[in-house]
């Protein structure tokens, strides 16, 4: 059985798709780009920014589902542009200072509106 995941303090889905699913144990969160769900708008800042907001929008979803970012066991983060991974890699230590996911990091050739980032996570409770 599957629970779907909906909360004001992430963006809405901008498709056919939820912001997270919960099935048993595990919890997927959908993709999040770095809309601030308060403007509906990029972050001002560059990637530092986009990530951070990135990454909050993850937490708001997983705290839909009861779960924070210590119960993530696997990310996947995907760049715009590869020549921004020490920067989004620096932010991204601030959400996981100790025992971090594994993690996978892409470059892609396009993200929706345009994003430099977008960061997907799996959970388990």
């Amino acid at each position: 059985m599957k629970t779907i995941l909906a909360t004001e303090k992430a963006p809405a889905a901008i498709g056919p798709y939820s912001q997270g699913v919960t099935g048993g144990p595990v919890t997927i969160t959908s993709g999040q780009l770095p809309i601030d769900p308060a403007t509906g708008a990029f972050p001002e800042g560059g990637i530092a920014a986009q990530t951070r907001q990135s990454l909050e929008n993850v937490k708001a979803v997983l705290a839909a589902a009861g779960l924070e970012l210590a119960d993530v066991i696997k990310t996947t983060v995907f760049l715009n542009d590869m020549n921004d991974f020490a920067a989004m890699n620096q932010v991204y230590a601030e959400f996981f200072p100790e025992n971090p996911p594994a993690r996978s990091a892409v470059e892609v050739a396009r993200l929706p509106k345009d994003a430099l980032v977008e960061i997907e996570a799996i959970a388990v409770k």
